[in-house]
């Protein structure tokens, strides 16, 4: 008796004329950002969970606001001074628990995947150790930004929708408040804020973070911090200086504004916005030696991912 195969000859495929489709590492790279979106809901979770308690806590102050308005113990430059303190504290309070999330999300980027053994399936597929790190790279250098941004242009407007209920009726001028906003400006120099310090002047950060993330063995919160402490703590013994804590303190907290630039803009030099005059920011070394430095850690995280495996 013969019985009929169910295999199918790969000859039928080509008398078909079908073809294997070819994908682009572009659309690699896409769909391997959306596995890391997919995988880590935390990356939008966590900034919009915390817009929402600002929110909460941001009616309570309106109520309270606008009590104290009818006591007329608040005069209008005070009114829009607490408006306008509010508007960036919610900013602030955003983009710095989207700080977080990128640092303990690259520490665990390719960590994660060793030690749950996953490895094995993602090194199964047809997509090299470059795009898998070059996307774990872009949400705390693009995607996290983007997100903040998003998140915060939303978390303001409806802040401008409830004081504008709240304080209606209550003395409080509205179409001022709106046209004192400045919304759009202020929201096209909050991106700029976000996609230059939080992607461009961060990358040496975030490299370090998934190098260390791809060859520690065991907690890599402990292996990305005591490298630089014991650097500085040597420094400092042997020469009496300063100079390794100076750069790191400088690469943390951001490029400054030089004095000339903050005196001719009126901007103390700790505004963000003073600090981020293209003609200032491109033109200065740290930017660029930054991305060297992070290109650098990022070649020695490809490596390691290519030749570690699970531990």
């Amino acid at each position: 008796m013969n019985s009929q195969s169910n295999a199918v000859p790969e000859s039928s495929f080509q008398s078909q004329g079908i073809a294997p489709t070819a994908v682009s590492p572009g659309q690699t790279l896409y769909w391997s950002i959306r596995r890391e979106l997919w995988e880590n809901r935390s990356i939008y979770i966590a900034p919009a969970a915390v817009a929402a308690l600002f929110l909460f806590g941001f009616v309570i102050n309106m109520l309270a606001l606008r009590h104290r308005i009818g006591e007329s113990s608040v005069d209008a430059a005070q009114q829009h001074h607490l408006l306008a303190s509010q508007y960036e504290l919610a900013a602030a309070l955003i983009m710095g628990t989207a700080l977080i999330v990128g640092i303990f999300y690259s520490l665990d980027a390719l960590y994660g995947e060793r030690r749950d053994r996953s490895i094995l399936f993602w090194k199964s597929l047809p997509v090299s150790d470059l795009t898998t790190v070059l996307s774990k790279l872009a949400i705390p250098i693009i995607i996290l930004p983007l997100l903040s941004f998003a998140i915060t242009v939303a978390t303001q407007f409806i802040m401008l929708l409830l004081s504008s209920g709240i304080l209606a009726g209550s003395g409080v001028n509205i179409a001022a408040l709106w046209r004192e906003a400045s919304f759009f400006q202020v929201s096209f120099v909050l991106l700029y804020h976000l996609l230059t310090v939080h992607g461009l002047w961060y990358v040496p950060l975030y490299g370090w973070l998934l190098l260390v993330s791809a060859w520690a063995p065991r907690a890599p919160f402990i292996w990305a911090v005591l490298p630089p402490f014991a650097i500085c703590g040597l420094e400092k013994i042997a020469f009496n200086t300063s100079y390794c804590l100076t750069m790191l303190q400088h690469r943390l907290t951001g490029p400054e504004a030089p004095a000339a630039t903050a005196i001719a803009t009126g901007w103390a030099p700790h505004d963000f916005t003073a600090s981020l005059i293209p003609a200032h920011f491109f033109s200065t070394p740290g930017p660029w030696i930054g991305l060297v430095v992070g290109a650098a850690f990022l070649f020695a995280a490809v490596r390691l991912r290519r030749y570690q495996g699970p531990i």
